[in-house]
């Protein structure tokens, strides 16, 4: 498989480990007991404002740009960016066709054949080029069948959480591969600042003035007039992670990449986690963590001074909420700079999340699928996923808050079982 790599590549401890409590966070939202009864944090704002939740995709987003700096440059770097991006967004359109398709009483069976396709297609392990042309052969076929007319493909969400991740790392990579750091910071500046001005002051057509509420303003008429009938389902007339709104996701993104450059920026003979080369003790706290604290606390004030004017919003994916989002991530980063000194240090504390962090996409996609897979398993009326959860984890439980937690957390153990298996197996999947 594609990505199969071991613990000797050199890479930042602390950007799995901080990769890791991402994934944990997001598998732990994205997969409720039951989704009635969920804490306020782990529920993402009605509209403007955040919590903790709504921390969780931006964070990916900055951990992207990270780690386009951390890479391995390619002279083939153009086709191995698009060659990327394009697998990442297939993975997130291929879950989005999961339920679409449509068999009789062979459609599981037909969906778990097109996954394993997807699988071998886009995790697979092959030449390059061919990488490449699978992937725009398959990228065509699907958005034909989008827009073929065909029932069962007329509403498939085409963006999404993938996608988006898909089309940042494009982006930013070519960013970081093809230009310098000023033209880098006059796009972060211009993503922002555009944003702001467009969704403040361009007039939405059909509707009025600029606004910022639901299903009015102008991100969501975009998307609409675009994509109608391929927008998420909840609202179907606009999509949180839509057209527009992807400009400022690519700030959150080169966000990262400005943080992977100082990371990378390592002085000769200092570990870039903040110990010595060979993995002994440091002397205090790394330099590199107070900068990075420095700068999280900045962007924290200013993303809340300009959140007062353009409200701080994760589905509009705000000016404020990327400086507020980045933030917390460079506080966290700067935690883990601090902490994490060596790799027997990460191995003895923090080793059930780095395994999640050196298989991502292996959490993402996969967990993705197994509770709809599990849901069209039926015993009596339930799904197997409902009926383990009703009659094995809720009845221990008084409070059906913590029983849904409760059911989430199992979630994940499971995951860390899994992951220990390949972990142990030294096989870690990317595209």
């Amino acid at each position: 498989m594609q990505g199969i790599t071991n613990m000797e590549n050199k890479r930042l401890l602390s950007i799995d480990i901080f990769r890791g409590l991402t994934v944990i966070l997001m598998t732990i939202v994205n997969n409720p007991g039951d989704w009635g009864h969920i804490y306020a944090p782990l529920e993402h704002a009605e509209w403007h404002g955040y919590t903790l939740t709504d921390l969780v995709f931006p964070s990916f987003l900055f951990i992207v740009g990270i780690s386009t700096v951390l890479s391995k440059p390619s002279d083939d770097q153009f086709l191995k960016s698009c060659k990327r991006a394009l697998r990442i967004f297939l993975l997130g359109l291929t879950l989005s066709f999961f339920s679409k398709i449509h068999a009789g009483e062979y459609t599981l069976v037909l969906r778990l054949l097109a996954m394993a396709l997807a699988t071998v297609a886009f995790l697979g392990d092959y030449p390059l080029r061919r990488q490449f042309w699978v992937a725009v052969g398959a990228f065509l076929l699907l958005i034909g069948l989008c827009f073929s007319g065909l029932t069962d493909f007329e509403h498939v969400r085409i963006p999404g959480v993938l996608q988006r991740i898909a089309v940042v790392y494009l982006l930013v990579s070519l960013l970081h591969a093809y230009t310098s750091l000023r033209i880098q910071v006059g796009v972060f500046l211009a993503s922002l600042i555009g944003y702001w001005a467009l969704m403040y002051f361009v007039e939405v057509p059909g509707i009025g003035a600029a606004n910022l509420e639901v299903n009015k303003n102008l991100a969501a008429w975009l998307d609409n007039y675009l994509l109608e009938g391929h927008l998420w389902a909840t609202s179907k007339t606009w999509d949180p992670e839509g057209i527009l709104s992807t400009l400022p996701a690519v700030a959150t993104g080169l966000a990262g990449l400005f943080a992977g450059r100082y990371l990378q920026g390592s002085p000769k003979g200092v570990s870039p986690e903040g110990g010595s080369p060979e993995g002994g003790s440091p002397e205090g706290v790394s330099p590199k963590a107070s900068i990075l604290f420095a700068a999280g606390a900045i962007a924290q004030v200013a993303g809340t001074v300009w959140g007062w004017y353009f409200p701080i919003n994760k589905a509009l994916w705000t000016s404020s909420y990327v400086l507020i989002a980045a933030g917390w991530d460079l506080l966290l980063l700067a935690g883990l700079q601090a902490t994490v000194h060596s790799a027997i240090i990460a191995e003895r504390y923090w080793k059930p999340v780095l395994i999640f962090g050196m298989n991502p996409m292996l959490v993402f996609f996969f967990s993705g699928i197994i509770p709809r897979v599990l849901g069209m398993i039926k015993i009596g009326e339930e799904g197997l996923t409902s009926w383990i959860y009703s009659h094995g984890i809720e009845p221990f439980f008084a409070d059906k808050m913590n029983a849904s937690l409760a059911g989430a957390l199992i979630y994940v153990l499971i995951w860390v079982v899994i992951l220990y298996f390949f972990d142990a197996r030294k096989r870690y999947y990317k595209v």
